[in-house]
């Protein structure tokens, strides 16, 4: 697997980025707490992720309401490794009776110490979400301060739009502060909505770009063609409106069975040909995938093994143009 920087940070981590996210929860929704897979299972996928070659895991605060720290945290300490990346975010809400994104710097520093003692180290932090209240500044100073005191290594910021990463990037320039190195946003062939606008300016300014969510929730594999509903505990029946608003649609599985249809002609799975076209595509640093079967796993080996020419890329783009 190979290894790729994060932007102009200095730090490098391996082409494809374990995604904790479905520990304890499925993402961060209050109300998907206690679904997707357990703090055992969650060892486990950990663990393969190692085997397979993976060398950097990206995880928040609000994960699993904190079953997702704690679990990377307690497989960190026992595997004793310190050549894994580990991301986590800041600023969603995790408690369940707050009602805001929070972005304050008095806020950034209690979650982050406490994001420390679940994982026992922080690489990089991320701010989750949009926190309209606090000014920018205030969070860039307390990112900033992070970095001083040697908490985290380098920041950046997710789920953002052109306008928004231009406003961190003048704040920091104006203020004369470190500026966010490392971008995460939703980002798959039936989301490319970043192609255009934010990708121009994440090439300008050498921005590393992370795609979450690289297979639509499994829509973009072959799980939900040929059967009447998504299947029971897979991530569309659990938390599709939540998560994948707009993913599961007959429009867009017609558009799958056309991608099957090439991958069978290329001799690759369908969800590995999907990611194949994330891990080739120019603004792509790093997918973030989350397997959880034999077969997700295979997903991820046959975007890494399989040729896959640019032809075919070609094509599979034309499927899903918008």
């Amino acid at each position: 697997m190979n290894v790729v920087p994060l932007g102009r940070s200095g730090i490098k981590t391996t082409e494809f980025l374990y995604g904790a996210g479905s520990i304890g929860g499925v993402g961060s929704p209050v109300a998907t707490r206690g679904l997707g897979i357990t703090a055992d299972q969650g060892f486990e996928r950990l663990i393969e992720a190692y085997e397979l070659g993976i060398r950097g895991i990206d995880t928040a605060d609000a994960y699993g309401g904190g079953e997702s720290e704690r679990t990377v945290g307690r497989w960190l300490s026992m595997h004793g490794t310190n050549d894994v990346l580990v991301q986590t975010k800041v600023g969603n809400v995790v408690e369940p009776d707050r009602v805001r994104v929070d972005l304050s710097a008095r806020y950034i520093e209690r979650q982050l110490s406490q994001s420390l003692t679940r994982l026992g180290c922080v690489d990089v932090c991320l701010s989750h979400a949009i926190d309209p209240e606090t000014p920018i500044e205030e969070t860039l100073t307390a990112f900033a301060a992070a970095l001083q005191d040697g908490t985290i290594r380098a920041y950046g910021v997710s789920n953002v739009d052109a306008e928004l990463l231009e406003a961190w990037l003048d704040g920091a320039s104006r203020s004369g502060l470190p500026r966010p190195e490392i971008v995460q946003n939703g980002f798959n062939l039936l989301n490319r909505d970043d192609e255009h606008g934010l990708a121009g300016l994440i090439e300008s300014e050498g921005l590393a770009y992370l795609a979450a969510s690289p297979l639509a929730g499994g829509v973009l594999s072959d799980r939900y063609l040929d059967v009447a509903e998504p299947p029971p505990g897979s991530r569309i029946a659990l938390a599709g409106d939540l998560q994948y608003p707009g993913m599961y649609s007959p429009a867009n599985l017609a558009r799958v069975a056309r991608l099957r249809d090439l991958a069978g002609a290329a001799g690759i799975s369908t969800a590995g040909l999907a990611l194949a076209w994330l891990r080739h595509h120019p603004l792509v640093t790093a997918p973030i995938v989350s397997p959880s079967t034999d077969a997700q796993w295979q997903a991820v080996r046959d975007a890494l093994t399989v040729p896959v020419d640019d032809q075919v890329l070609a094509e599979v783009s034309g499927i899903f143009s918008r």
